[in-house]
């Protein structure tokens, strides 16, 4: 699907703040409400809208650790990552990487028992080879990109 301006526009305002109403996003774009509807509802559709969810201050919440986790998986063993690694609450993100290592999981943790756990975890499955850890001291940014 090729999106124009107007669902350029429509996306951002929904990236800044999910909950916005189609009759806010219609007056801010000056287009009609069932304009804004029938787009968002296209966009869903397209999977370009995948769903729509709330920014946390995860800190404020206690999970003040987060941490980059590079694992090297041993060939062919992909699948097993996402069955036995992805279900964990504490994971942001997972990535299949170039480089030195396979895959990079970025997570948050409420303690250092709590990461300490993961790491002695996923260390006994068979299909990690190597993990290299990496705990964030600062976060500089952290948010969506805007579509342009």
């Amino acid at each position: 699907m090729k999106t124009d301006d107007t669902d350029k526009k429509i996306l951002n305002m929904l990236i800044r703040r999910s909950n916005m109403s189609c009759r806010q996003i219609s007056r801010k774009l000056g287009v009609s409400a069932v304009t804004v509807l029938k787009r968002i509802k296209t966009l869903e559709k397209e999977g370009i809208i995948r769903r729509y969810t709330a920014e946390l201050d995860y800190d404020k919440l206690g999970y003040d650790i987060p941490a980059i986790i590079k694992m090297r998986i041993v060939k062919g063993r992909y699948s097993e990552v996402e069955k036995k690694i992805a279900p964990n609450p504490n994971i942001f993100a997972i990535y299949d990487i170039t480089g030195d290592f396979d895959s990079i999981v970025i997570a948050k943790f409420k303690s250092r028992k709590s990461i300490d756990a993961f790491l002695k975890k996923i260390q006994t499955y068979d299909f990690i080879e190597r993990v290299e850890t990496h705990f964030v001291l600062n976060t500089i940014k952290e948010s969506h990109i805007e579509i342009d």
